[in-house]
């Protein structure tokens, strides 16, 4: 049966169909994860030439390599002969690819460079071969693929996200930002489930109360940000920000401001090499950002770290959080960085045992009532001057979704 996916996002609401339909799912795979830029990965994963890691566009997989020359490019991980996989492993260095099955050979920009007993082939033409290029760009270390040879161009798809990105960027506290390390898991519920989390502040409060109880003071107060000025703002092509703390816009202003007591032995640490200005700079980007940015579809910026999805199926999602650093920065303040992601993000975090059961609830709830049941998205509908809204607002999950109708009704 054909869905009129027009009626299924309305401007305050969508239908429960968008996370159980199956038909729905396999279309966005085909409409959106197969047309628009997709998030793969950040320029320190591949500091050197011949660097690869193996990801997914969709669901295809793809191997994301450093060549030779130093371009970065993003092929489908498959072998033009019989279609194996050519690269198992999470990441590595090598001068060209080799299929395992039978050892068809590539150089790192995807040209067939040889393979076995040639004289069994008939008018063969090794350049016919060359494994299957993605389009790529990058913007600030952020690298993005897409199958669309005729979409827009990376920056112009990121539009009024760029500025936000660049102030998320600042954590490097001088230094350029690089990837620590990550944790994978997954949760039984549709992808559009957790891309509304990343802009979600309303929850905050109630799901992460065990998180909330566990910190000092000052930073409890810091975290106390229902009433703080924040707000929810459409940045259009489906992007959002969301802003919690507002003092941690800019993490180069107000550098003036003292020290927070629970980073004073850091901050001791730091001047031992560093001038009080380096250290005021280095402390408060280990801060992290006071805001979070939702690029669609499948990447978070969010305050301290990366925030990746990946849709399995209509009802499981593959989510990554990554670390972030300074690379080339002081061992103390990415020591830091580590243990405050820990605190949250980590496997045995306070925040993502919570979401995940939160997650989880909402798609074993999407099972009951009957097929004209809405999932409503109206929170600070009436605050929508200049897209924004305050910090509790659905504005970006309203942005989110009238980018959905956008590419499923193209």
């Amino acid at each position: 049966m054909t869905r009129d996916y027009s009626a299924l996002v309305k401007d305050d609401r969508v239908h429960t169909a968008l996370y159980t339909d199956p038909a729905i799912f396999e279309d966005e795979i085909d409409r959106i994860f197969n047309t628009t830029w997709v998030w793969v990965a950040h320029d320190s994963e591949l500091p050197n030439k011949n660097d690869w890691i193996t990801t997914h566009v969709g669901r295809q997989p793809v191997i994301v390599n450093r060549d030779k020359a130093g371009t970065v490019r993003v092929m489908l991980n498959r072998c033009r002969h019989r279609g194996a996989t050519i690269c198992e492993a999470k990441k590595g260095n090598a001068p060209g690819f080799v299929c395992p099955y039978h050892a068809w050979t590539y150089g790192t920009d995807g040209t067939l460079k040889g393979l076995p007993l040639p004289k069994g082939y008939k008018d063969f033409d090794k350049g016919d071969y060359t494994l299957v290029n993605l389009r790529a760009e990058s913007y600030r270390g952020l690298i993005f693929a897409t199958f669309n040879q005729d979409a827009p161009p990376l920056e112009e798809f990121l539009g009024r996200a760029r500025p936000w990105i660049d102030l998320f960027l600042k954590q490097g506290g001088g230094y350029p930002v690089k990837v620590l390390g990550e944790h994978k898991f997954t949760f039984p519920g549709n992808w559009k489930i957790q891309l509304e989390n990343t802009t979600d502040a309303y929850h905050f409060p109630i799901v992460h109360k065990s998180f909330l109880s566990s910190l000092d003071g000052d930073t409890g107060e810091l975290f106390s940000f229902m009433d703080a000025g924040g707000y929810v703002e459409d940045l259009g092509n489906g992007h959002s920000v969301m802003v919690m703390i507002p003092e941690l816009v800019d993490l180069e202003e107000n550098l003036d401001e003292p020290i927070p007591e629970r980073f004073a032995e850091l901050a001791d640490e730091l001047r031992a090499e560093h001038s009080e200005d380096e250290v005021r700079r280095i402390v408060r980007a280990v801060t992290g950002s006071g805001f979070n940015v939702n690029l669609f579809p499948n990447l978070a910026c969010s305050m301290a770290f990366f925030r990746v999805l990946r849709p399995l199926s209509v009802e499981e999602t593959e989510v990554r959080h990554i670390a972030i650093g300074m690379d080339g920065g002081p061992a103390a303040a990415n020591r830091a960085r580590l243990r405050l992601h820990e605190h949250f993000q980590g496997p045995m975090g306070f925040g993502t045992p919570d979401d995940a059961e939160a997650w989880e609830r909402v798609q074993r709830g999407s099972q009951a009532g009957e097929d004209s049941v809405w999932i409503m998205l109206n929170r600070g509908e009436d605050k929508t001057e200049s897209n924004a809204g305050d910090v509790t607002a659905e504005t970006g999950m309203r942005a989110a979704y009238q980018m959905w109708k956008r590419m499923m009704t193209a």
